[in-house]
């Protein structure tokens, strides 16, 4: 038989078990139980050290936000652009930045910054749950420990995520960049805008804030 590892997230005693027997000890009869084997110890442990947020379930108290970055190689800077679905209508953000030592990430850098803004957002508004759709998988895999943190950059992003999993449950969807999906896609322009190199179909209130050009227009 081939030797498995019983990873347990939540049960009586949550750890890595190497038989069903005292895995089945652990869960059998525990409310909403999570567990999972694995041929590997490495993956059995990156399930155990990942935020049980994972598996929340999206529902009308869960706050949506789509997430992108952009880079601009002339200038050197970097930005997010951010959609935030909730029920009273969607919010736009997207911010630029400059910080030699995050650049160096480019694009990626401003997919960070803008998961921390859901995050702190969501925190901020009172919400527990948040869904995040992201694209680049780093965004989930440096919090869920999948990935090491090793740059600066992702430090402070894993450092920020570890500050606020105690009080939201964050649930990471990767989506495919450029595949149509009509709110990832606005996350991509409106990270663009931020940068100036958009295609004007966002305007930005001098805030952090912007609404689509045709909004504007009816002002």
């Amino acid at each position: 038989m081939a030797n498995k590892f019983y990873a347990v997230r939540q049960g009586r005693n949550p750890g890595i078990y190497r038989t069903w027997k005292d895995c089945q000890a652990q869960v059998s009869g525990f409310p909403c139980a999570q567990f999972k084997s694995f041929p590997a110890l490495a993956e059995a442990e990156a399930f155990l050290n990942s935020s049980a947020g994972q598996d929340i379930e999206i529902d009308g108290q869960t706050l949506t936000a789509y997430v992108d970055g952009s880079y601009d190689h002339r200038k050197k800077e970097f930005s997010y652009g951010m959609v935030l679905r909730k029920k009273e209508g969607d919010l736009y953000f997207a911010e630029k930045y400059a910080d030699p030592a995050l650049a160096a990430m480019r694009n990626v850098a401003g997919e960070i910054k803008g998961a921390q803004k859901a995050m702190q957002y969501a925190v901020d508004s009172g919400y527990q749950k948040l869904a995040i759709y992201y694209d680049y998988e780093g965004i989930a895999k440096w919090c869920t420990g999948e990935w090491a943190a090793k740059k600066e950059g992702t430090k402070a992003y894993r450092s920020f995520y570890d500050s606020v999993k105690d009080r939201l449950q964050v649930r990471f969807v990767k989506v495919k960049g450029h595949s149509n999906d009509e709110y990832n896609d606005k996350a991509d322009m409106l990270a663009k805008s931020a940068l100036g190199i958009g295609d004007g179909s966002f305007v930005s209130d001098g805030s952090g804030r912007w609404m689509p050009q045709n909004n504007q227009k009816k002002k």
